[in-house]
């Protein structure tokens, strides 16, 4: 097993985002409930262990704690916001809430720098999020770092290499964050950094041939980046024992089982069967409109087709998918935080609980642009590894209102001229997500000196690092202009095209 951090995640919003500046620095991170046990911990042999941030506070009658035998591990700890308070409190501190909250931004002053700041500046512009403050130190701990109102916003036990900070170093909002965790994992716990895709891909083979064993497995292949990559995981762990299929729900991209065939049955000579199921993906959608419902069909239908194709092939106990971390945050509170479930992902919550299968994610820990670096170490063309996202439901979610063929090849259509258009602008790998959304209402147009009364479609396109959180793409007006020329002039169905300028959050990347 690789060099692992465990995070003990305590409900902060961006718990995520520690694991994500540790693997930057090439180190294995395992986010786990702040309530797993010291058994499950130590399984996983960490060689550092970090205490997220939590909306509670350590004093109150709900407070979550973990097991304190966690200090007992020998390991070196970091804890950051509410991770320090409890440290605090554990060892005797005092914390109690403050006359004066303090959040946003704030100057840090470096006292005692140790290995926890070397090599950082006296002062620092550092993020606070907090209501509650240390003011009295426990034994053994000395203070780091001041800032205006947290007396001790850093402390430290040196010896039993315990440490805390008040601050969040994990956000881009704390310019100095990575190189405080740098400090702390390498200097600190002593990781070498070793984690890469390649080294993601070995241990990967060997958990996929761990759980599957001589078992068959079926994938559903869509040509998205995830389902593509944990494909090309799977076929390389093993082999035959792996059958694709790829199921056509009339919902997919124009021309995408042409491409499906060329890249994987032709070059990577997988197993793949190909199955038209549109009609009855259709037939179930129609006269749907709500969005959840659309996804929990989709979802239904999408396992019964495997189910049925999977009995023509025998004893096939397992279905693999390429869940990535973003869809189980936002599908569902995992970690036993507050996170609130924003929408049913098609490969999470969209899925029937009495799913006949068992499931293989090989890819469930890790975000976008780690798949994307697992694709190319796996061999994946630069078009196919940067494609960009498409949703499990595929046209399903981006088509508002009820779905029909009619509406689907309209849609199909549009975005094809849409992703073209940016492709020749060479915009196509600046953009994070682009696509046209085709809406539930008219519009009065003029065509050839007649009216017309058409649909209306929408380009959505943002730009982001993780699709955590996104902004709309500063697309050239000349490019928009061409988009929506094209698409009036050469879609039959559309008559005006809208551009979307939401970010995420207040709005989501997809609209459905």
């Amino acid at each position: 097993m690789n060099e692992t951090l465990v995070i003990l995640d305590f409900g902060s919003q961006v718990t995520q985002l520690i694991a994500r500046r540790a693997r930057e620095h090439n180190v294995y991170s395992v986010i786990l409930p702040y309530h797993v046990t010291l058994e499950k911990i130590r399984s996983y042999r960490p060689m550092g262990l970090i205490l997220s941030g939590s909306p509670a506070n350590v004093y109150g009658p709900k407070a979550p704690l973990p097991d304190e035998g966690i200090f007992s591990l020998g390991i070196p700890i970091l804890g950051i916001c509410y991770g320090l308070q409890l440290i605090a409190h554990v060892f005797g501190g005092r914390v109690h809430k403050s006359k004066k909250r303090e959040y946003g931004f704030a100057e840090l002053s470096v006292r005692a720098p140790g290995a926890l700041f070397a090599g950082m500046p006296r002062k620092l512009t550092c993020w606070m999020s907090h209501g509650d403050k240390l003011d009295k130190l426990p034994a053994g701990f000395k203070s780091l770092a001041v800032t205006p109102n947290s007396p001790v916003a850093a402390v430290a036990h040196e010896k039993n290499k315990v440490y805390g900070v008040q601050f969040h170093p994990e956000v881009a909002h704390t310019p100095l964050g990575a190189k405080l965790i740098a400090n702390f994992l390498f200097r600190i716990c002593g990781f070498k950094g070793s984690w890469t895709s390649e080294s993601f891909i070995q241990e990967s083979i060997r958990k996929i041939r761990s759980q599957v064993g001589q078992e068959r497995v079926v994938l559903g292949l869509s040509g998205g980046v995830d389902s593509s990559v944990a494909g090309l995981l799977l076929h390389k762990a093993i082999g035959k024992q792996l059958t694709c299929i790829y199921v056509d729900n009339g919902l997919m991209r124009l021309h995408e089982t042409e491409r499906i065939k060329a890249t994987f049955k032709d070059h990577f000579h997988m197993n793949i069967k190909f199955v038209d199921a549109s009609k009855d993906f259709l037939k179930a959608l129609k006269g749907v409109s709500d969005p959840e419902q659309k996804r929990k069909i989709i979802g239904r239908v999408f396992v019964e087709t495997f189910d049925r194709e999977a009995k023509k092939l025998g004893k096939v106990p397992f279905l693999a998918q390429g869940t990535l971390y973003p869809d189980v945050i936002e599908s569902v509170s995992v970690h036993g935080g507050p996170t609130s479930v924003i929408k049913s992902h098609h490969n999470v919550g969209g899925l029937p609980k009495g799913m006949k299968f068992k499931l293989v994610e090989p890819l469930r820990e890790l975000f976008k642009d780690e798949v994307r670096s697992v694709g190319t170490a796996l061999g994946l063309k630069e078009e196919l590894v940067n494609r960009h996202p498409f949703p499990g439901p595929g046209l399903g979610v981006r088509i508002l209102g009820e779905i029909t063929k009619e509406r689907a090849d309209i849609l199909r259509e549009a975005d094809d001229i849409a992703i073209e258009e940016i492709r020749k602008a060479g915009l196509y790998s600046q953009i994070w997500q682009a696509f046209v959304v085709l809406l539930p209402v008219n519009s009065v147009g003029v065509m050839g000196d007649e009216r017309t009364y058409e649909n209306v479609a929408a380009v959505r396109a943002v730009t982001s690092t993780d699709g955590m959180t996104a902004d709309w793409a500063r697309i050239p007006d000349d490019v928009l202009a061409r988009i929506s020329n094209r698409i009036i002039n050469e879609v039959r169905g559309i008559n005006r095209v809208c551009y979307d300028i939401s970010s995420k959050p207040p709005a989501t990347i997809e609209w459905e």
